[in-house]
């Protein structure tokens, strides 16, 4: 259907002498031609809690969350650790980003992004996660529950 949608609008615009909104139409639908996920947010469960680190469809902390039976990891930011927290304040911190990410997917639909790197050195599926192109990443880090990813973890006591 989409493809018949397409090729309809094309037509349209196939005697244009200014052939910019047909390359703006090429360009829009060529993600959704494709088969793009990240084209549309179209992924979408109830999230609960998986505070031992392992489940189905569970927030583990504020970067790492179990989805479809597999474990990924929120590739764009670096969230405080919960298991263990290393001080009372990254307890804290880290509990209420756990929480917000939770919130955050269970609040509608979402897509992944890739990064160019599949997984990370344990196995979690590296992805940046979106909802009408914003990045969760970008929502934690400016309520203060995350810090943009800098290649490494540093520690938040």
């Amino acid at each position: 259907m989409m493809a018949i949608v397409f090729v309809a609008a094309l037509a349209g615009f196939q005697y244009a002498p200014d052939r910019t909104m047909a390359n703006a139409l090429v360009a829009s639908f060529t993600p959704l031609m494709r088969g793009d996920a990240s084209a549309t947010d179209a992924l979408s469960v109830r999230f609960g809690l998986c505070p031992n680190g392992g489940g189905q469809n569970c927030v583990v902390d504020g970067d790492t969350f179990w989805f479809g039976g597999e474990k990924y990891r929120i590739a764009d930011i670096d969230t405080p650790e919960t298991h263990p927290a290393r001080c009372a304040e990254e307890a804290v911190l880290g509990k209420a980003a756990t929480e917000r990410l939770r919130r955050w997917l269970n609040d509608g639909a979402f897509s992944f992004e890739g990064i160019g790197r599949d997984s990370d050195v344990h196995g979690r599926k590296l992805r940046i996660v979106t909802r009408g192109g914003t990045s969760v990443g970008s929502v934690l880090v400016a309520e203060g529950l995350a810090r943009p990813w800098e290649g490494r973890r540093r520690g938040w006591c």
